[in-house]
């Protein structure tokens, strides 16, 4: 019996805390949202039982430990190598086509990214946060959870629990919280404003966008080369049409397990000592606004760029709202949006993917000159 009693005070079970158990009914409604309402579930599913794992007592299994998890955070993000195989990815699965078709969106994509230093100057002002701190909360405005996590692992990695999770659930509350900040900014004619074709994209085009985009970032912005340079490879292996067994690879199975691994490992940082905070709530609150601003930035910036169009080549001004880089949620809640406010006439899916991909690169940057500024 003494024994036995020797035993039950070495396990887990005698070591759980109180905020062991408050994180384990956090990862169950990340993974109760992602299975119920599939929100990112391919990313909170991981994540929410990572934190199960890392609240494990005297397991071992948090990213700040010397386990299997800690091995993979140490190899894998703080060494910045799984956030840009994520962009790698992303660069195979996306067109950028619309961007293209239509260039001026570029700067609406660009404009979407208010968010970020509105918060980011929040955090540091308001709340008190360090510029490093600071910063890697205000690109969770960006709504890119990759560049969120690459941002944080380098100037704030105390902190890549909370951030990684607010950045992934505002993604995934685009449907919620974008259209009351597109209704309260636009009239209803504009809501109306059907644009026009865009102009076709050459294969030639398709193809020196990524070569010429990834050089020119990257030598302006030496930081964002990880992430930009990666994004603009996986574009190539799309667009080159000569790579298809590269790109299947890159745009499936590799991308699948670099999120699996990437998803475990930021849910095993939520250990409850790192995620019970004050300060998660704060980020909380500045993710809430640089989200909010984001959209109102891109929203904005497209009824002021209407000030100097013709009639005929109006923008509508809702598709700005598509400049998070919340690939292509962020368009299709556009397209719902103005088709639903319109009955249906107006339907402006593809100038709406113009800014999103923009989005992705606008985020970058903005990542890369924060590190420039303070890594």
């Amino acid at each position: 019996m003494e024994d036995f009693v020797r035993l039950l005070s070495q396990s887990g079970f005698a070591n759980l805390s109180f905020g062991n158990w408050v994180m384990f009914l956090i990862a169950f409604v990340l993974i109760y949202l992602a299975i119920t309402k599939k929100y990112e579930p391919l990313l909170l599913i991981p994540i929410g039982f990572g934190a199960i794992l890392a609240n494990l007592p005297l397991a071992e299994m948090g990213s700040y430990g010397d386990g299997i998890m800690g091995l993979i955070y140490e190899s894998g993000i703080k060494t910045e190598l799984l956030p840009p195989i994520i962009f790698m990815g992303v660069g195979v699965l996306t067109d950028f086509r619309p961007l293209l078709g239509r260039p001026l969106t570029f700067l609406l994509g660009a404009s979407a990214q208010l968010g970020i230093f509105t918060a980011a100057l929040g955090a540091y002002y308001i709340f008190g946060f360090t510029a490093g701190e600071a910063a890697s909360i205000g690109i969770i405005g960006g709504a890119d959870g990759p560049t969120s996590i690459f941002l944080a692992s380098q100037l704030a990695p105390h902190l890549l629990g909370p951030i990684a999770v607010a950045a992934y659930s505002y993604m995934s509350l685009v449907p919620i919280i974008q259209p009351p900040i597109i209704r309260m900014l636009t009239s209803k004619k504009e809501r109306a404003i059907d644009m026009p074709q865009a102009k076709k994209v050459s294969k030639t085009a398709v193809i020196i966008f990524p070569i010429v985009t990834g050089v020119v970032a990257s030598l302006a912005i030496p930081s964002s080369a990880p992430l930009i340079g990666m994004l603009m490879f996986g574009n190539l292996l799309r667009e080159s049409g000569v790579t298809e067994r590269l790109k299947k690879t890159v745009g499936g199975p590799l991308i699948d397990i670099v999120t699996i691994f990437l998803g475990l490992t930021v849910g095993a940082t939520m250990g409850s000592d790192y995620f019970l905070t004050a300060d998660t709530l704060k980020i909380l609150v500045m993710g809430a606004i640089a989200f909010s601003f984001s959209t109102a930035g891109g929203v904005l910036f497209a009824k002021f760029i209407n000030i100097f169009l013709h009639k005929d080549k109006k923008i509508n001004p809702c598709i700005g709202a598509a400049g998070v880089s919340a690939v292509p949620m962020a368009a299709r809640v556009v397209q719902k949006f103005v088709s639903d406010e319109t009955d249906g006439r107006v339907n402006p899916l593809m100038p709406a993917m113009g800014p999103n991909v923009a989005g992705v690169i606008g985020s970058a940057v903005a990542a890369g000159v924060f590190l420039s500024l303070l890594g």
